[in-house]
């Protein structure tokens, strides 16, 4: 029982570093590569999530460490938002995060047309959009 106890352990402990990074690097590389969009998007809203939820696991650490199950939590979430049947982390981008930045993106890009339309002189620089979805042939990159 101790052998079998102690390759579920390792396995275990691989488990987290193959689901969350090997196979979305491996994954990534792939859609770079192929000619249809719709992996880039899957990748990409993945490595935003990823990132995300990082962020918060390290900020939230003193309060996670109580929590016994965490890793294994994590774990399964992260499966659902990697696994190709399920596309999780495009389903999150598409009903939350593209949400929240057509929200609050558009808006911050009203604002500023509307406080920068007042003033033409020759020393104006041009804004920069940082936040946007698709870019009009107009608009400053």
């Amino acid at each position: 029982m101790g052998r079998l106890w102690t390759l579920a352990t390792h396995l275990h402990s691989l488990a987290g570093p193959v689901t969350m990074l090997l196979y979305p690097l491996y994954a990534s590389v792939m859609a770079i590569e192929s000619t249809t969009k719709v992996d880039d998007e899957q990748w990409l809203a993945y490595w935003i999530l990823y990132s995300f939820l990082t962020l918060m696991e390290m900020l939230l650490q003193p309060i996670l460490k109580w929590i016994p199950i965490w890793y294994d939590v994590k774990l399964v979430f992260v499966a659902w938002l990697v696994l190709p049947q399920f596309r999780g982390a495009a389903f999150i981008y598409e009903k939350f995060v593209r949400e929240q930045i057509w929200k609050h993106g558009r808006a911050g890009r009203a604002e500023n047309r509307a406080s920068t339309s007042h003033h033409h002189g020759k020393g104006d620089s041009k804004s920069v959009q940082f936040v946007g979805l698709k870019k009009g042939p107009h608009e400053a990159y």
